[in-house]
């Protein structure tokens, strides 16, 4: 089983990107099972959240949180701290929504934000961050997350959100 943590504020779309990755990968066929769920507190916009993605080639029943992720996915830097490395499984790698540089080999950085300020004329950046995970998961490609957009999204919203995952997949790619 691959375990997905996701970071982020109230309003940021960490539980819809959850979602979307669970999708994305569940509709690869027969023997794709995932779960997405969210864990919070006071449902306010701004307040941290946490939600997870379960991805397995069994049936998955366990709604309990994830202790050790594969990877850990902060939509804002500000809820990021140097402790997330100890949430890691062995090979787990972090993927850090920052403009700041960090020089431990299993913090990957990209400024999502920018990407999706560029692209969706919005500082959203849920689905951006589905393209930086593409890019360093061979579970789910580009066209598994655009099939589950197309699936999960009204359809005003495909194009930008198919083009800022696929601009993030080339940065995180390179």
């Amino acid at each position: 089983m691959i375990e997905i943590l996701w970071h982020g504020r109230g309003g940021q779309g960490a539980f819809t990107a959850a979602r979307i990755l669970g999708a994305a990968y569940s509709f690869k066929g027969e023997n794709f099972f995932a779960l997405a769920f969210p864990s919070f507190g006071p449902e306010r916009r701004g307040a941290p959240i946490r939600a997870f993605t379960k991805l397995s080639d069994k049936p998955l029943h366990n709604r309990s949180e994830i202790k050790k992720s594969d990877y850990i996915i902060f939509l804002d830097d500000t809820l990021f701290s140097q402790d997330a490395l100890n949430g890691l499984k062995e090979n787990g790698k972090i993927i850090l929504n920052t403009t700041a540089n960090y020089k431990e080999p299993r913090i990957i950085t990209l400024d999502a934000t920018k990407i999706a300020s560029e692209i969706l004329g919005l500082r959203v950046a849920n689905t951006v961050m589905l393209g930086a995970l593409a890019a360093l998961c061979d579970l789910v490609s580009v066209k598994d997350i655009e099939f589950a957009i197309e699936q999960t999204m009204p359809q005003k919203l495909w194009d930008g959100n198919k083009a800022v995952v696929a601009a993030a997949y080339k940065e995180a790619a390179a």
